[in-house]
């Protein structure tokens, strides 16, 4: 069998992250988003796989390759267009050659045994598709699927008003080349857009038997920035622990953590694991990296910093006496010397920030800053809960930033100083 990964998509909600790379190829444990998805294919015996790519297509092409790295082949095919799931699906037609096949969300993370349970059901019952459904808080962000006795009925797409089931669409499927001739019938959405669950529906409505599959293991969709924190927090218990650089006396390291090669931990350093450090950085002496937090390669840490549950990007430096927590930082940053990110509020509700125009609500109490790549910072800046910073900015010295600053941008702050002269004999004598 072979897989389909949908990877076109802009990622317009995790901006300011996605400016500068599509988010399939973000980092997460030390590994490329899709690096994931393809490792847990491998291990389901799949060898071949498609990605549909779009939105900065070089950089998913030149991080992943052809798939050598990972032991599986790699083909890709573009999507000039954002014409919608459905047209990017029909793009797969001739790749799968009318055989049976998996078709995957480019931005979602599960274990390989969701995929080996989609592949043991359809072998088990030959239906005409699966689709894999979870379970979430608010099923109102997602396509509800509806079912009778685990044939699907129906699909609602973010309903309104309170869903009948709390089954979600979880954007993993198995299907039979007979949804390609049900793309050719897929008319546009309101969106404009040919969407896959309008293919699907085509299916149900037409007699056909469409099953579920419940995912037992995690799954996260990455749609918004927070998600990421909540899937590396995850994916790097996984990861296997080792120490590859060098340690000074001193450092203390609470396992599980992983150290690259010609990193050097220096002394008076603490690590409380689960932990991810890549090749060539410089962490302390005397810093605190805290557990969840995914540091990148040949990035430097400075004196006396924590760090804690955070993602941050490649060639990255945090100066000395600086907090960085909940955070996600970008590449190529600078954070000046006691650069401080706050990730709670005052009365501890859950955090909101703007998505595209509008403010939605995080739902997480602990939330700190979305700093793009190319970012600088001055000493004591100070970044309130939720901010984001696009690429290329300049933060001025002890600016304190509460709310979002767009790409190219500068922030100072013009103090009115008051220098007079003193009389220092009649100083002396009071």
């Amino acid at each position: 069998m072979k897989a389909v990964i949908l990877a076109a998509g802009e990622g317009t909600r995790l901006r300011p992250l996605t400016l500068t790379r599509p988010k399939q190829i973000f980092p997460l444990a030390g590994k490329p988003l899709l690096e994931h998805t393809l490792s847990a294919l491998k291990k389901t015996g799949i060898r071949e796989v498609l990605i549909v790519v779009g939105y900065l297509k070089e950089k998913v092409i030149r991080t992943l390759g052809e798939g050598e790295k990972l032991g599986i082949k790699i083909f890709y095919v573009e999507q000039p267009k954002v014409l919608g799931t459905a047209h990017a699906a029909g793009l797969a037609e001739k790749f799968v050659d009318n055989e049976p096949f998996l078709l995957i969300n480019g931005d979602v993370i599960t274990k390989e045994t969701t995929y080996q349970g989609l592949k043991s059901k359809f072998e088990g019952e030959k239906p005409d598709a699966i689709l894999a459904v979870t379970q979430v808080p608010d099923p109102s962000k997602y396509g509800i699927i509806q079912t009778e006795k685990d044939k699907v009925t129906k699909i609602v797409e973010k309903p309104v008003q309170t869903s009948p089931s709390d089954s979600v669409n979880a954007g993993i499927y198995l299907f039979t080349p007979q949804i390609f001739e049900a793309i050719r019938q897929t008319e546009k959405s309101q969106r404009g857009e040919y969407e896959l669950t309008d293919s699907i529906q085509i299916l149900i409505n037409q007699g056909k038997t469409i099953r579920t599959y419940k995912i037992t293991s995690y799954w996260f969709d990455v749609g918004h920035p927070w998600d990421l924190l909540d899937a590396n927090q995850t994916l790097i218990k996984d990861a296997e622990p080792k120490i590859e650089g060098e340690r000074e006396q001193g450092v203390t390291i609470i396992p599980p953590v992983y150290v690259g090669k010609n990193t050097i931990i220096r002394s008076g350093t603490y690590l409380r694991g689960p932990v991810h450090i890549g090749e060539e950085c410089d962490i302390g002496p005397n810093s605190y990296i805290r557990e969840c937090t995914t540091i990148g390669n040949k990035c430097h840490v400075g004196n006396a910093c924590e760090i804690k549950n955070t993602i941050i990007l490649d060639e990255t430096k945090v100066a000395h006496l600086s907090y960085v927590g909940d955070s996600i930082i970008g590449e190529n940053v600078n954070l000046g010397a006691g650069t401080i990110t706050a990730n709670l509020r005052l009365d501890e509700k859950c955090i909101v920030t703007p998505v595209k125009g509008e403010k939605v609500d995080t739902g997480r109490r602990k939330l700190g800053a979305m700093i793009g790549d190319n970012v600088k910072t001055g000493i004591g800046t100070t970044i309130m809960p939720g901010v984001k910073i696009g690429p290329n900015s300049l933060i001025g010295p002890n600016i304190n930033l509460w709310e979002d600053v767009p790409e190219n941008s500068l922030v100072v702050e013009k103090q009115k100083l008051l220098v007079k002269r003193i009389n220092s004999d009649k100083a002396s004598e009071e």
